[in-house]
């Protein structure tokens, strides 16, 4: 009789606040988590949230779709402001959270109500916000969302890197959301293009967060951190890099 290799051990980087959950589509359970209703600022992830709401309470134009894509692909921050706007700013969450059985994710707190990327969430709830959309959004939006997460840019809108994380730690098919706060408006090293191989309680205002989330082939993995105050972006972007790659490489054995 042969025993089956241990299951590799993740190891948090010092001074890094994680949060990780993967889910198995194909066996329909959680295979790997860790802090899975801990609470983090949203940042770009949010995102997903205000496309599935945007696409169920309006009629979408042309137009529209064109703005929802780069907020989608490219984490496009103007986009995601005016459709929080047209939303209702809270009532998105107010809305969403509810449908999707959401139960940590909050709204910004009272005195930031613009701020959409201080949306409260927990990786269980991002888990169930892909799960959503996987799984009971109308066809027509899933295709849509997911077409556009497939086709994530390696720079963002706001000239930041997206490649940290899965797209580098885990090797395609994937559809990715990404999110960062924290690291200033404008990269200290701006992003080239080139995708490298395979203060509300709990939101952790005053220190950055950078997050990963996405659709790995038949799995849902969402990495969520809060990294120590002062860290550049590049060893933020090292540290959810390896974090991811030791959760998937757990998650499959």
């Amino acid at each position: 009789m042969t025993s089956r290799a241990p299951v590799p051990r993740v190891r948090v980087p010092v001074g890094v606040r994680a949060a990780y959950m993967v889910y198995d589509r194909k066996a329909g359970r959680v295979v790997l988590q860790r802090g899975a209703r801990w609470t983090f600022r949203s940042a770009s992830v949010v995102k997903v949230l205000l496309a599935l709401d945007y696409m169920r309470e309006h009629e979408v134009s042309a137009a529209d779709r064109v703005l929802l894509g780069s907020m989608l692909r490219s984490s496009d921050d103007k986009a995601a402001t005016e459709f929080w706007r047209r939303g209702g700013q809270a009532e998105v969450i107010g809305r969403m959270a509810p449908r999707l059985g959401l139960t940590e994710t909050a709204p910004p707190p009272r005195d930031k109500p613009g701020f959409w990327g201080y949306t409260a969430l927990s990786a269980e709830d991002v888990v169930r916000t892909y799960r959503y959309l996987l799984e009971k959004a109308p066809k027509e939006h899933r295709e849509f969302v997911v077409a556009q997460l497939r086709r994530s840019t390696p720079c963002g809108k706001d000239g930041f890197d997206q490649t940290f994380g899965i797209p580098r730690a885990v090797e395609r098919p994937w559809a990715v959301k990404q999110g960062w706060s924290g690291f200033g408006d404008v990269p200290a090293v701006p992003c080239n293009g080139n995708m490298r191989p395979a203060s509300a309680p709990g939101l952790g205002i005053g220190r950055p967060v950078l997050h990963t989330t996405g659709i790995v082939g038949d799995r849902i993995v969402v990495v969520l951190t809060l990294q120590p105050a002062g860290s550049s972006f590049q060893a933020a972007s090292a540290r959810v890099t390896s974090l991811t790659r030791q959760v998937y490489r757990a998650s499959v054995r």
